[in-house]
């Protein structure tokens, strides 16, 4: 029987986090009379015994802040540590912890990482719900992720600004925004902005095929453009562009720069005065959006009742407009990655945007 509950937050963080906290919190406690145990910086503070009760009082105002009340990490793999002078496999550690805290079941909330990593877990801990959270929105076992809408609202926001310093000195200006491996952001983000150009990974570009819808745009009468741009895009026959590797990350590879790459391209081809506006961690940053706090609530509120009916080992989902549960197995098994035949790319093409092949 579940008496005494886990959070934990992993993986980069983003808008209702908190959210999700203050909703499984008040559910567990109003519901279910539970203890919760929220872990501090995600599987690091589990493996490294960093943990504090949560009451009603610390989720009190939470619910428009960004972030997490946790902390959170990106680097913390139980599974192979690499941490505060340790290293390999952790997970004995980690569980001698969640036993002497009185752990029963453990809520974790994360993006492909953290979910994977929670799936794994599954063999040592039986006793887990996963939320999906990203920005990315790049979850195959849900239509959409948390995070997601205030990422793209701030995306199309950037566009409005950007816009009238574009038209203004007849430049090309770059926008490069997140989106390694899906390109959800810069499709969304960028049609809600009305960019004129939107390349994303799914779609390789040619430099060619930018420069014509440029020149396209010039004989109309418009004498700028503004491209989106994600930062997992990169030309046909070409590689990602990566800004760095990261060695104790689970991660290692950092994509950026196809931004510049692109503007001094376009500059050295057309003459046209390019420039860059990187939005980098901006985008995950701020206070949820309406719609964000709602879904990050139904999450919350959904994985509290998962844990109650015992029913271990799902992540939370929304289908349509139903939260549902899947599999942990089947949620991290398959990226969510714009097809090409998806009918967003086709509403674009025929409004005139360009994707750059």
């Amino acid at each position: 029987m579940v008496k005494r509950i886990g959070i934990l937050t992993g993986g980069g963080d983003c808008p209702g986090l908190n959210a999700v906290i203050r909703a499984i919190t008040r559910v567990s406690i109003i519901d279910y009379n539970w203890e919760i145990i929220g872990i501090l910086d995600g599987f690091e503070g589990a493996v490294e015994g960093h943990s504090k009760k949560l009451t009603f009082e610390d989720v009190a105002n939470i619910l428009p802040l960004g972030g997490t009340i946790l902390g959170t990490s990106n680097k913390a793999n139980p599974f192979d540590y690499r941490l505060n002078g340790r290293s390999g496999d952790q997970t004995e550690r980690m569980l001698e912890n969640l036993d002497q805290w009185k752990i029963d079941a453990l809520c974790c909330i994360g993006g492909d990482g953290t979910l994977t990593m929670s799936n794994k877990l599954r063999e040592l801990f039986p006793n887990i719900v996963g939320i999906p959270k990203t920005i990315d929105n790049d979850l195959e076992a849900t239509d959409q992720t948390f995070g997601f809408d205030t990422a793209c609202n701030f995306v199309a926001e950037s566009i409005d600004r950007i816009h009238s310093t574009a038209q203004s000195h007849h430049r090309v200006m770059v926008i490069e925004v997140m989106g390694r491996y899906a390109g959800w952001i810069a499709l969304k983000g960028g049609m809600a902005g009305g960019g004129d150009i939107i390349l994303i990974p799914e779609l390789p570009f040619s430099y060619e095929k930018i420069i014509e819808a440029i020149g396209e745009r010039r004989k109309r009468g418009k004498r700028f453009s503004i491209i989106i741009v994600s930062e997992g895009a990169h030309p046909q026959n070409s590689s990602f562009v990566v800004r760095k590797t990261v060695k104790d990350s689970p991660d290692p590879i950092r994509l950026g720069g196809v931004g510049q790459l692109l503007a001094d391209e376009i500059e050295k081809i057309t003459g046209i005065e390019s420039r860059v506006t990187v939005l980098g961690h901006l985008q995950r940053g701020g206070s949820p959006s309406f719609y964000d706090r709602i879904l990050a609530t139904c999450y919350g509120a959904k994985a509290a009742q998962l844990l109650h009916q015992g029913k271990f080992g799902k992540m939370v989902s929304l289908k349509g407009t139903e939260i549902n549960a899947v599999d942990l197995s089947k949620a991290v098994c398959k990226l969510k990655t714009v097809s090409p035949d998806n009918e967003l790319l086709k509403i674009a093409r025929s409004l005139g945007t360009s994707f750059g092949i």
